[in-house]
């Protein structure tokens, strides 16, 4: 899949085009599988773009974006979402709304009560409004680490088994298991509303 030219050197690029320069630089060459996964989600965002109007592109960015967080030289707590929200607001100087998704991906908030970060998640990051955070919900959890299509009930399996029974991911993964479906499914009911509209 093509990543977009170096965003910093043109003037009118897409947020989107910006994120997938930043993520290609922080997740290819350390992290291929994460990557992979990265470009999937991203695909998966781009076919929202006719349901979401506005919000397409900042959808697709926090794609591109949304495990920045797991790049070795932006890790300072070991919470993915925090570490590459705290860099997107502080080095990238990103939108406050892109950095919320980051921050609250895929009910980030869980695993942060199972770290002790929750009060600092929340208090850093406010949390991003209720369809889009479905959305990238619905994009990184039906897609592989490979960054391949996955059904959200394979893909919830995958994290459980990938980290084990009483690995602080899985137990908060079992937690955010219900919200993640729900989630889902209310990107797939939009979907289907939009392709018969």
């Amino acid at each position: 899949m093509d990543v977009p030219a170096s965003p910093r050197n043109v003037g009118d690029m897409s947020q989107a085009s910006w994120a997938a320069e930043i993520a290609r630089k922080r997740l290819e060459e350390p992290l291929p599988r994460r990557w992979a996964h990265t470009q999937g989600v991203a695909q998966r965002a781009r076919c929202l773009a006719p349901v979401l109007g506005e919000d397409a592109d900042l959808l697709e960015a926090a794609a591109w974006l949304h495990d920045v967080g797991y790049s070795p030289d932006l890790v300072v707590t070991g919470f993915h979402p925090l570490d590459g929200a705290r860099y997107l607001r502080d080095v990238e100087h990103a939108d406050r709304r892109l950095c919320g998704l980051v921050a609250h991906h895929s009910c980030a908030a869980n695993e942060a009560e199972e770290r002790g970060l929750l009060a600092v998640l929340t208090d850093e990051f406010e949390p991003a409004d209720e369809l889009l955070s479905d959305a990238l919900t619905y994009c990184d959890m039906t897609t592989t680490p490979d960054g391949r299509p996955i059904a959200v009930e394979h893909r919830l399996s995958e994290i459980q088994s990938r980290y084990g029974e009483g690995h602080l991911v899985a137990r908060s993964i079992r937690r955010s298991s219900p919200h993640i479906v729900r989630s889902v499914r209310t990107i797939e009911r939009v979907k289907r509303a939009a392709a018969f509209s």
